[in-house]
């Protein structure tokens, strides 16, 4: 299972895309002790949405099509759609 994921942190108000095959969970306790340089100063960080896919090359494609679009609009109305499988608990 490969996901794509946004999440965002509020003391930046801002998003970050991504993608993974640990799993969203493991991978954002990642981003949250620092692993990642682009994402270290917006600790701590929230999921606000994923998409499952089969293979690591779709995940991938999903996660450069998102960036692409370069819009915060886009990003808000992705996590705000039906289409948004996370749920937080």
């Amino acid at each position: 299972m490969h996901e794509t994921y946004i999440l965002y942190s509020e003391s930046k108000d801002r998003y970050y895309v991504g993608s993974t095959s640990v799993g969203v969970i493991k991978r954002v306790e990642r981003h949250n002790a620092g692993w990642s340089r682009s994402t270290k100063s917006g600790i701590p960080w929230l999921i606000k949405y994923v998409e499952t896919f089969a293979t690591k090359s779709e995940a991938l494609a999903r996660e450069r099509h998102i960036k692409r679009q370069k819009s915060r609009r886009y990003i808000e109305e992705l996590i705000h759609s039906d289409s948004n499988e996370w749920t937080e608990e």
